[in-house]
C-alpha cells in the first residue's frame, strides 16, 4: 500500500522563497533537517511568506511559491560558515496570493490566533486548504 501524496507549508519570507524558487530548492526552518524529513517525493510544497524579507521586511502575508517535491533526497548545502539542510522541488508558474481573501475558507485560518501555528515554519495542509490555495495561485 503506498501513502497518500501530502501537502506542505512552509513559512518563509518572499526574498528567501524566490532565492530558493531561483535555486530549486526549499529550506524551512533556518536550514534545519528535521522538518525536511516529513516530506516525500511528490507531495506538494507550497510557501507562505508573513513578510517581504526576515526579519524586518514589510508584512506580506500571501501564498509565493508552488511546487512538488523533486526526489527523497535531503542534502546540506554549503553556504560560507552557514550548512542549511535542502530539498529539491520542481516549481512551478504560479501567481502571489493574498491570504486574506481565502481567511473564511481555509481550515487553517479557521481558529483564533490561526498565525501561531505558522511559527512552527511546516505545517501539513489539508486537502481542502491545498486546493483552495492551489487554485488561488493557479488562477483556475
Amino acid at each position: 500500500m503506498t501513502e497518500r501524496m501530502k501537502a506542505w507549508l512552509g513559512v518563509v519570507s518572499r526574498e528567501h522563497v524566490m532565492i530558493g524558487v531561483g535555486l530549486g530548492i526549499a529550506q524551512v526552518n533556518h536550514g534545519k533537517r528535521p522538518p525536511l524529513t516529513r516530506l516525500h517525493a511528490g507531495d506538494w510544497f507550497v510557501y507562505y511568506s508573513p513578510r517581504t524579507s526576515y526579519p524586518d521586511g514589510d508584512p506580506l502575508q500571501a501564498f509565493t511559491a508552488l511546487g512538488r517535491v523533486a526526489d527523497d533526497e535531503i542534502w546540506q548545502a554549503t553556504d560560507g560558515d552557514f550548512r542549511p539542510w535542502r530539498r529539491r522541488v520542481d516549481w512551478q508558474d504560479c501567481l502571489e496570493t493574498p491570504i486574506k481573501p481565502l481567511l473564511g475558507e481555509l481550515e487553517l485560518t479557521s481558529g483564533p490566533n490561526w498565525g501561531y501555528a505558522l511559527r512552527r515554519g511546516l505545517l501539513e495542509l489539508s486537502d481542502s486548504d491545498f486546493e483552495r490555495i492551489r487554485a488561488a495561485m493557479t488562477a483556475g
